[in-house]
């Protein structure tokens, strides 16, 4: 069953459409009053095609993003001892190029209305962890002492997560993303690699 705000529209894949049901109903009603099966209601899919394609409410959010921080990681295991601070910013990039606003955006711009605030600082702290902890290990294995290597992880996560929030929250017609994570780089300066 379709709502009636979906008619005249072609259909989106499910993984779209169970996404703007999810944000659709975190808006209306709350994150937490929403359950799994209110969104697969309001999508028109069963419980099970929301399984395929996310594991909990929250990865509806975070999905896309977490693929690209994946892709990073990889990127960042494959610098070596090589590594140097444009090729781990290089590898950081991709994790927000080209990222269109999505629900990890909506939230960020809603979080209020959404009432997701708890839920995007804990899920923002597992991801700045992952990244931390991947540019941290990068450093060490190119000769950088164990302090300052969890200071640049830690510093560099920061730069990329701080970049997407503001963008998010500052909305369309604003600085680019790509402009943010610029000035948040740059802002990382004066650490080793800067």
């Amino acid at each position: 069953m379709t709502t009636a705000s979906r008619a005249g529209r072609p259909r989106a894949s499910s993984r779209e459409t169970l996404a703007e049901a999810a944000c659709e109903l975190f808006l209306e009603q709350g994150y937490e009053a929403t359950s799994i099966v209110d969104i697969t209601r309001r999508a028109g899919v069963s419980r099970s095609s929301f399984f395929n394609y996310f594991s909990s409410k929250s990865d509806v959010l975070w999905s896309e993003f977490d693929a690209r921080i994946d892709a990073a990681l990889v990127a960042l295991a494959r610098v070596g001892r090589g590594a140097d601070g444009q090729t781990v910013r290089d590898a950081l990039r991709p994790i927000l190029e080209g990222l269109a606003p999505d629900p990890l955006a909506l939230a960020m711009r809603n979080a209020s209305a959404m009432g997701v605030e708890a839920e995007l600082i804990r899920d923002t702290g597992l991801r700045h962890a992952r990244l931390a902890s991947a540019v941290a290990a990068t450093a060490r294995s190119a000769g950088i002492e164990v302090i300052r290597a969890d200071i640049l992880g830690s510093a560099l996560a920061t730069a990329v997560l701080s970049s997407l929030r503001v963008w998010a929250e500052q909305g369309a017609g604003q600085a680019t993303l790509d402009e943010k994570l610029d000035e948040a780089m740059r802002s990382v300066h004066d650490l080793p690699w800067g």
